[in-house]
């Protein structure tokens, strides 16, 4: 009885503290923290410790999950550059320098115990600053490498640390740490890859938006397990396999499907991310206990702490610079390479290669195009020094941070005070860069994307649509064959033939035809997932922008949910 009444009083603090956090102007796991911390502290309140396992295993894989699905993938292929450096690289980096600070502030500790911590303090939580970001309207390209890197980063720290653990106890070789890694990301990727691909297509086999919300629930799970078993990345198995699900999901899975998967997906990310950010306050009070119980020094592990996330903080500023000359630079090589695709095509059509090797040359233009998109996308939204600098200033860590700090072994040296002082990096960049991230923005005054050209665009992508699909209800039949009554056709024409109206439009009324309802439906529905397949086709062409592709996916989701409400109402 008394953990349901933990539960319940958690779930009503996350609500309340989230909701008075958006009017405040506060990102709510920074608020949430804070409220835990307090807590905490309170006479008689209770002691909360999460272990380690469940939120490796069993909470952050939904927790990715959830956010992979909704990262386009054309984004990610695109800064997957700079969100590798980031993910893999900077963790690197920040576990050899942090682990190096450990070892020679606390002697005896040993070089591979101080890497395992390094490897904790390392991964970053992207949770509080994208929050943040969409709140303040930073661009797209920067919230979607922060997310990126939120979504990998975990997967090479675990991996760090897992190495890490196990040279504490044994000798291993750089050389096998190297292989294991490498083991680690490719069998993961393939196993993420088949789990996705399997996945998505066997839910979209059900039509039911139940059955496959409560088949999406086990989908990380499948990614996962399989990956841990074979010594690969559960975690980067996850991400991937939810990279492929949302990528895919509109070409398997009902529009109705997708919007009661996303709205019930948001839902257990909520809770689970606020959740940990509260529990993770509330650890505090124990940590100090387990700290002073063993006779080691509170004082000396918050100094630790704060030197560590000095390290950290500045380590990743000194990454960035370079990765974004790097960005840049390939911006600028971009310039000069669409001149030269542009050659290419003028040649192509001079040497008239269409109507010699008509297939092989219509493959190679869509290659062609895919990569005018990606150039396009480089030189449009190029990340400048003000961007730059709200990346470098957002290396905020979390939850996961302290939970990975207690899968060191208990025979650890020092390790009350590695538990603290993993807390304290955590607690220290989440509160110092996290406050503080909107006055950086605001001061910088990052430009957002450009509303005006995304309007364009979006009209132009609904025309190319229409323009593709006009001919679709120039002689329509049902499945068994018949037409369609020319006035259910007129109709169907009339209204769906422009820019598709939002879900909250109403339909005229259809005909008095012989089931002219049911016909009416029937054709809309069909002309728009004529519309559907349209947009999937441009998707894969890399003309436009994720965020145009998402909302022209949203119009035809909720139009094609409105249909389909209406049928199963009307039966």
């Amino acid at each position: 009885m008394a953990g349901t009444l933990v539960a319940v009083a958690g779930v009503i603090s996350i609500v309340v503290v989230a909701a008075l956090s958006r009017r405040v102007g506060v990102a709510a796991p920074l608020a949430l923290v804070l409220v835990g911390t307090a807590l905490g502290f309170l006479p008689g309140a209770p002691t909360v410790e999460l272990a380690p396992h469940w939120v490796i295993t069993i909470i952050l894989p939904p927790l990715l999950y959830a956010a992979a699905v909704q990262m386009p993938a054309i984004d990610f292929r695109r800064d997957l550059k700079a969100i590798g450096g980031l993910a893999f690289l900077l963790v690197a980096v920040t576990t050899l320098g942090t682990g190096y600070l450990f070892a020679w502030l606390l002697p005896g500790l040993g070089l591979a115990a101080a890497f395992a911590l390094g490897a904790v303090v390392s991964p970053t939580d992207a949770v509080a600053a994208t929050s943040i970001g969409r709140r303040l309207g930073l661009p797209s390209r920067l919230l979607t490498i922060l997310e990126g890197e939120g979504l990998v980063n975990d997967a090479s720290a675990l991996v760090l640390l897992a190495s890490a653990t196990a040279a504490m106890t044994s000798t291993v070789h750089l050389g096998q740490i190297g292989l294991e890694f490498v083991w680690a990301v490719v069998a993961a990727t393939v196993i993420g890859v088949l789990v996705g691909a399997v996945t998505v297509r066997i839910r979209g086999r059900l039509n039911d938006a139940v059955l496959t919300t409560a088949m999406s629930f086990v989908v990380p799970f499948l990614a996962f397990l399989p990956a841990e078993e074979l010594g690969a990345s559960g975690v980067l198995a996850v991400v991937v396999c939810g990279l492929v699900n949302g990528d895919q999901s509109p070409r398997y899975l009902r529009a109705t499907d997708r919007i009661a998967e996303s709205v019930n997906w948001r839902t257990v990310a909520f809770l689970l991310e606020s959740g940990l950010f509260l529990v993770m306050g509330l650890q505090l009070h124990t940590l100090i206990d387990q700290c002073e119980a063993a006779g080691l020094s509170v004082a000396w592990a918050v100094g630790i702490g704060l030197a560590a996330s000095l390290l950290a903080i500045a380590t990743r500023i000194l990454f960035v610079v370079p990765l974004v000359s790097m960005m840049r630079h390939d911006a600028a090589r971009a310039a000069s390479l669409g001149t030269r695709l542009q050659e290419v095509r003028d040649r192509i059509a001079a040497a008239d290669m269409e109507n010699r090797a008509p297939r092989r040359t219509q493959r190679f233009q869509q290659r062609l195009t895919r990569m005018e998109g990606d150039i396009a996308f480089v030189l449009a939204e190029n990340l400048g020094w003000r961007g730059a600098a709200v990346l470098a200033w957002s290396g905020m860590r979390g939850a996961i941070t302290v939970a990975a700090a207690q899968t060191l072994p208990a025979g650890t040296p020092y390790r009350p005070q590695l538990l603290l002082i993993a807390f304290v990096v955590a607690l220290t960049t989440l509160l110092l860069q996290g406050l503080t991230l909107p006055k950086v923005i605001q001061v910088l005054r990052v430009p957002a994307d450009d509303a005006a050209a995304d309007r364009a665009d979006y009209a132009t992508l609904l025309g190319e649509i229409q323009a593709q699909t006009q001919g679709f209800l120039d002689h329509p039949t049902r499945p068994d064959g018949t037409s369609y009554p020319q006035d259910v056709v007129d109709r169907v024409r009339s209204y769906w033939v422009r820019i598709p109206p939002a879900a909250s439009d109403d339909p005229p009324p259809p005909s008095d035809a012989r089931d002219p309802h049911e016909l009416y439906r029937e054709l809309s529905a069909d002309y728009l997932r004529a519309q559907q397949t349209e947009l999937l086709n441009i998707r894969a062409t890399g003309a436009y922008n994720s965020r145009i592709l998402s909302q022209a996916q949203h119009t035809l989701d909720s139009a094609l949910a409105q249909l389909q409400q209406a049928d199963d109402a009307a039966h």
